[in-house]
Parts: C-alpha cells; sequence; structure tokens
C-alpha cells in the first residue's frame, strides 16, 4: 500500500502528464474532472478552477450525455476500450463544438480513474463540409451550363451528364450515369470518346486518324483537346457539333477523368456551306456582270458617240472628253475642243460668272443642274443651249462633271414667234370681250327695244286714267272757284236775297255733296297710277342695273320678280304665272346680266305658248348652290333643237322677229359665273330650264366642281 504522500505525488504526476497531452484531455474519478489540461480550457471555454470538481457530462449537450455517460461506466466498470463518442461540447455562451472523446481506464493505487481524451472535429467538418459545398456548386455549374458536358472517371464511367447534354443528344442522365455507355449517345458503334481517349493517354496519330485529322490543340486549355465533326445519328438529319474534351487532375498531377464539352455548330456549318455555294454563285455573277458590263460600256460609248446630244466630260474647268454632236453644235473639230477651257463656250465673262455661282454650289453639293443660256458658238454668234449636268461622284466633286447640251435655238425663235401669237390672241382675246360686252348691251337694248311697245303701254294705262281724272279734277275745280265767288259775295251782302238765292243755286249746280265723294276717289285713282308708273320705272332700273356693272351680292328672287315686271306685257296675255320661289342667300354675282338671262327665259317660254298657258318661276338651294327654273307649258322642243339652242344666231321664230343671240348670250353669262344651266323638254310637253349659280361666286370653286345633279331624267345639261 502507497502512503498518502506517494498517492498525492502520483495523483500529481498523472495530472502532469494529462498537461503535457496535446490535444484536449481531462482524467476523471466517479465521471468528474481531477485534471484537465490547457487544451481542453481552450476548447470548452472554462477555467481549470471551473473545471475541476466539474462533472464532464455537464460539458457535453443532451444527445450526447448519455453515450458518453456510458463509456465512462463501462471503462470504469469493465475496463475495456468502448467505442468513441461523437456529439457536441457547451460552452458558456451557448455554443457547441463539435468532438469526438475517447475514454481509457487507469488505475492509481487500486483506484480506477478514467482518461478521456477530445479530438475538435470543428476544423476537419468545415473541410469536410466545404468539400460537399463545393462539390454541389460544381455539380450545379455542370448541369446548370448552357454548354452540353459529360465528365468520367479514370474508369470511364459517365459521373456528369448534364441537362444541356440530354437536350443535345436526347439521352437522360439517368440512363448513363454510372455507366461506361456514354458513347452510345453519339455512334451507332462502340468507340471511344475523347474524353476516353483523353483519359487513356491515347497518342495523337491514333486521335487524327480517328477524327479524320481535324483535331487541335486547344489555345485556351492546358491539355484540351478540340475537334468540330458531323454526327448523322443525333436529331432528324444529324449534327455538326463542336466538342473539347479536357484532363481532371488530382492534388499530385494524376489523371483522373476528362471533361468533355459539346456544342451544336449545325447552324452555322450549314449557313457557311451555304455562304460558300452563294460566294460561288457570287463570284459566278460578278463574273457575268462583268461581262455585261464590258458590253455595257462598249454600247455606251457607241451611245455616246452617235447621240444627237452633245456630250462632254470636263475637269478642272478643261474639256477632257467630247461627242461628234457637241462638237458640231460649237462649230469644232471633235479634237479641236478637248483641252479648251470651259470659257470659251460662254458670249461673255458675265455669263461666265453668273452661270458659276448657279451651277458652282449645286454641283459642289452633288446636285444635278437644269438650266437653259446664250452661248458661243465657234464663230462667235450665240446658240441658246439648254444644260443637263451631274458630277461624276457625288462623294468626290473633283472627279469631273458630265454635261449634256442641245441646241433650242430653233425652239427659242419659234417660242418667241409663240408669244407673240399669244400676245396677239390675248389683244383679240380683249376685243371679243368688249365686242361680247356691247353684243351683250345691244341684245339688251334690243329686247327692251321689242318690250318698249309692251312697257309702254303698261305706262300708258295708268297715265291715261290719270290724265282722264285730271281734266274732271279741272272741272271740279273750276266749280268749287265758281262756289268760292259765289260764297264770298253772299257773306259781303249776307241781307241780299238775291245774292244768297246765287249761291243756293251754285251749290246745286256744282254737286256739293257728289263731290266730296268723288274727289277722294279720283285722288286715289291718280296716286295709284302714278305708283304703277313708279314702280314700272324702278323694275326698269333694276332690270338693268345701270348703277350697279360689278360683282356684288345680290336676291335673285328680287332680280326674278323685277324682270317679270318688265316682262308683264308680253306674258300676261298668254300665260298664268305661278311663283314657287324658296328665299335664297345672296350670291355673288353680276346681277343685271343674269336679270337678263331670266328676261330671256321668260320671254321665251312666253312666246312657246300659242294660246293660253302656264309659266311656273321657282328657285332653290343645294350643297352651296342655287338654283332659278322656268318652265312652261308651251309646245316644247325636239333633241335636235335643244342640242343648239345656245349656238350664236340659232332661233326657231319667223324671220326679223328674234336674233338667235339671247340663249347663247344667257350661257356665257351663266358660264361666266361658273354655274351651269339644264334643260328638260319634250315636244307638246313644255319646257323646264334651270340655271344654277355657286353661292360664293365663282373664285370660290374649285377646278373641277359642278352642280347637283337635277333630279328630273333626260335633262339636257349645257
Amino acid at each position: 500500500m502507497m502512503s498518502t504522500p506517494e498517492r498525492r505525488i502520483l495523483t500529481s504526476f498523472a495530472s502532469d502528464i494529462v498537461n503535457a497531452v496535446a490535444v484536449p484531455t481531462a482524467l476523471l474519478k466517479d465521471g468528474q474532472i481531477l485534471s484537465a489540461n490547457d487544451a481542453l480550457c481552450r476548447l470548452s471555454s472554462r477555467s481549470q478552477s471551473v473545471l475541476l470538481g466539474m462533472p464532464l457530462l455537464n460539458l457535453v449537450d443532451d444527445a450526447t450525455r448519455e453515450p458518453l455517460r456510458l463509456a465512462i461506466h463501462a471503462c470504469t466498470q469493465q475496463g475495456g476500450l468502448p467505442p468513441a463518442v461523437s456529439g457536441s461540447m457547451l460552452t458558456p455562451d451557448s455554443g457547441e463544438r463539435p468532438v469526438e472523446m475517447h475514454s481509457r481506464r487507469i488505475s492509481l493505487d487500486g483506484v480506477p480513474l478514467v482518461v478521456v481524451t477530445c479530438i475538435d472535429l470543428s476544423d476537419v467538418m468545415h473541410v469536410q463540409n466545404s468539400l460537399m459545398d463545393m462539390t454541389k456548386m460544381l455539380s450545379q455549374i455542370i448541369d446548370g451550363a448552357s454548354v452540353a458536358s459529360l465528365v468520367i472517371n479514370q474508369h470511364h464511367r459517365v459521373t456528369h451528364w448534364n441537362t444541356a447534354c440530354e437536350h443535345l443528344t436526347g439521352i437522360k442522365r439517368h440512363e448513363v450515369l454510372g455507366s461506361q455507355d456514354g458513347w452510345k449517345a453519339f455512334y451507332s458503334e462502340q468507340r471511344p470518346l475523347l474524353a476516353d481517349m483523353i483519359v487513356d493517354g491515347v497518342d495523337e496519330a491514333t486521335m487524327q486518324a480517328l477524327y479524320g485529322g481535324k483535331m487541335v490543340h486547344s489555345s485556351s486549355i492546358t491539355g484540351g483537346i478540340e475537334v468540330e465533326a458531323f454526327f448523322p445519328q443525333l436529331g432528324d438529319s444529324g449534327k455538326w457539333l463542336f466538342f473539347t474534351a479536357a484532363p481532371l487532375y488530382d492534388a499530385d498531377r494524376n489523371v483522373i477523368g476528362a471533361i468533355e464539352t459539346l456544342q451544336d455548330v449545325t447552324t452555322r456549318r450549314r449557313s457557311e456551306d451555304a455562304l460558300l455555294l452563294h460566294r460561288a454563285e457570287l463570284e459566278e455573277t460578278v463574273k457575268q456582270r462583268s461581262a455585261e458590263l464590258a458590253a455595257t460600256a462598249r454600247d455606251l460609248e457607241l451611245f455616246i458617240a452617235n447621240s444627237p446630244i452633245g456630250v462632254a466630260y470636263s475637269r478642272d474647268a478643261i474639256i477632257q472628253r467630247v461627242n461628234p454632236a457637241m462638237a458640231a453644235m460649237f462649230g469644232y473639230a471633235g479634237p479641236d475642243m478637248i483641252g479648251l477651257p470651259g470659257r470659251a463656250a460662254y458670249l461673255s465673262d458675265e455669263d461666265y460668272a453668273r452661270f458659276g455661282a448657279y451651277a458652282g454650289p449645286r454641283l459642289s453639293k452633288g446636285e444635278p443642274i437644269h438650266i437653259e443660256m446664250w452661248m458661243r458658238h465657234a464663230d462667235g454668234h450665240p446658240i441658246w443651249a439648254q444644260i443637263d449636268a451631274y458630277v461624276v461622284d457625288t462623294s468626290d466633286t473633283s472627279h469631273g462633271t458630265w454635261w449634256m447640251m442641245q441646241d433650242r435655238s430653233d425652239i427659242r425663235f419659234a417660242q418667241e414667234q409663240l408669244q407673240v401669237r399669244i400676245d396677239e390672241l390675248a389683244a383679240m382675246n380683249h376685243q371679243l370681250d368688249e365686242a361680247q360686252k356691247q353684243l351683250l348691251q345691244q341684245d339688251k337694248m334690243a329686247s327692251i327695244g321689242q318690250l318698249a311697245a309692251g312697257v309702254a303701254h303698261e305706262i300708258n294705262n295708268p297715265i291715261g286714267f290719270v290724265s282722264s281724272n285730271l281734266n274732271t279734277l279741272r272741272q271740279y275745280v273750276e266749280g268749287l272757284l265758281g262756289l268760292s265767288s259765289a260764297c264770298d259775295a253772299a257773306l259781303a251782302a249776307p241781307n241780299d236775297a238775291t245774292l244768297a238765292a246765287a249761291l243756293t243755286q251754285k251749290r246745286v249746280e256744282v254737286e256739293i255733296d257728289f263731290l266730296r265723294e268723288d274727289l277722294p276717289l279720283l285722288l286715289d285713282e291718280c296716286a295709284e297710277g302714278l305708283g304703277r308708273v313708279k314702280k314700272i320705272v324702278q323694275d326698269l332700273k333694276d332690270f338693268s342695273r345701270v348703277d350697279h356693272s360689278d360683282w356684288q351680292e345680290a336676291d335673285l328672287n328680287v332680280g326674278l320678280e323685277s324682270t317679270l315686271n318688265v316682262v308683264r306685257h308680253e306674258v300676261k296675255y298668254k300665260a298664268d304665272v305661278i311663283k314657287k320661289l324658296t328665299p335664297l342667300p345672296a350670291i355673288m354675282c353680276l346681277d343685271g346680266q343674269l336679270n337678263q338671262v331670266f328676261m330671256n327665259l321668260i320671254v321665251n317660254a312666253a312666246h312657246s305658248i300659242a294660246d293660253k298657258g302656264t309659266i311656273t318661276l321657282s328657285s332653290g338651294v343645294d350643297q352651296g348652290w342655287v338654283w332659278v327654273q322656268v318652265e312652261d307649258t308651251g309646245c316644247g322642243m325636239n333633241a335636235e333643237v335643244q342640242r343648239r339652242i345656245f349656238e350664236p344666231f340659232f332661233t326657231t321664230k319667223d324671220v326679223g322677229k328674234g336674233t338667235g343671240l339671247g340663249m347663247s348670250l344667257s350661257f356665257s353669262i351663266v358660264q361666266k359665273h361658273r354655274g351651269s344651266i339644264q334643260v328638260r323638254s319634250a315636244v307638246g310637253e313644255g319646257t323646264a330650264i334651270r340655271v344654277w349659280l355657286p353661292i360664293e361666286g365663282p373664285q370660290s370653286l374649285a377646278k373641277d366642281a359642278v352642280p347637283p345633279q337635277w333630279e328630273r331624267d333626260h335633262a339636257y345639261i349645257a
């Protein structure tokens, strides 16, 4: 038996051994810590003073506590080698440290003790987790890559077959992972993939033979190999693939596998093939076009040489080339013009400067020019030339200018003669216009002359009864004056019975009571007659419009009424006049001339009625136009007469009863207003003539404006 001092020495020695151990270690007795080294203090984040006497089970989590208790118990009681316990050690700040704990039994002076060593697994697990995360990440990168990829290990088994590879080959990864059947996706018979040959270290000559000499070493991947080949087994019609394979190494640079990437370049290859075909076709086309251009150039040379239009080429204001037509136009032999300055073709320095000011800015911007001007013939006389020019290269005007010229002196002379004729025609037109105005006035006067008897009758009738009434009034006044004298005498001698009797007798003679009734009636009749005369005179004035000869706004209904009053004597014995006039807006017109049109229409209507008939006057508004219509129940007209009624001097009246100018002048007046005359007539049924006029006047109409279509059928439109 050891003495107590010896036991203490032994215990102290055991503690020293515990402290000398590099890994976290604790010496236990009955499960409590007798000694703990610094490594355990650091692992548990506790000091030795805290650890001494603490049950070891208090340092671990609940899941670890029971396995650790059993291991310590087995070690104490049985002395065996219990299995290592993996678990977590708790730190005072509630942290957990992964550990692996091993228990061993020792005996000091017959007292069983347990030595527990701990291995901190934090770094190991961190490395393992990092490796696992890295492996997962690499797998995700490979699987998620848009480029088809596959990986084989050193045993030629497929370890990765990404989604893009599934899409490219049509084979799912579960069909090939772990197998050596990756070749089936690409070949109908077994043969090594490029990755297989890299793993096996196949020599380059064998690879070149296998791939028809198309294999090249990768310029970007060390040890990588690239090949582009056609795989008829892929897809419906095969695919071109560009594939790259590279070795995978372990830490000692030993090949442990290979990765192979595949890209579908079918579209590119087919585009290249199509491009090559197109290039060959293009080269053939260029060859043909070159031949055509050469032929065209020859034809162009012949065309320029034989062209009737003068053609020249100049550069730096010097004539470089001319065709025979150009030389002949300016009176030179062809070679004599070459080398001449451009100034030689102009009459003066001023002409040359003006032309340069016009043409220079345009040609410098690549714009063509077109101009006509006087130029100089070789003998000095002027020629009128048409000039067209354009620069050879619009991007660089220094390359020169092409000129095309024609001698238009004859045309110029013809134009001058034509202008003289135009001026003469304008003068003649003016004379005709004046003649038409005179003819219009003469026709108006002739019409008024023809109507003069009727107008005179219309005036003489009221004048006649006014004159008769004035004679009666004279008698009445003489009687009244005599009565006044008798009255004055009776008043002067009121007692004279004779004078009184004479006054009474005079009253009886004068019939004073009758005068009181008849005299106002006579005065009213006179006023009415004079009013009728005044109205006829006013209507004549309105008809002729002698004080309004310019364009102005007028109401056609008013003009129609005035005209009807003027020609009433021509009408009232032939026809009853029916008015269907619609209120019209004032229109811009020559109202005096339009009144003459209305007079012609009304008089013609009256003349067409043999015995007694009806004349209907109507008017209306439609779509910016007004119309006035004269309709009669006269004899009517056949188609031939309708077509000719607007011809000058055409008339159906007897000789001496019509000039044949009325309807012709009416047509001219309406045409001057940009209006239209529409005629509907049938033999034995009468005639209707409608005049259309624009409300805003002729200047407001579009060039192709026409009045609305007359609603009646079979209308002849003038």
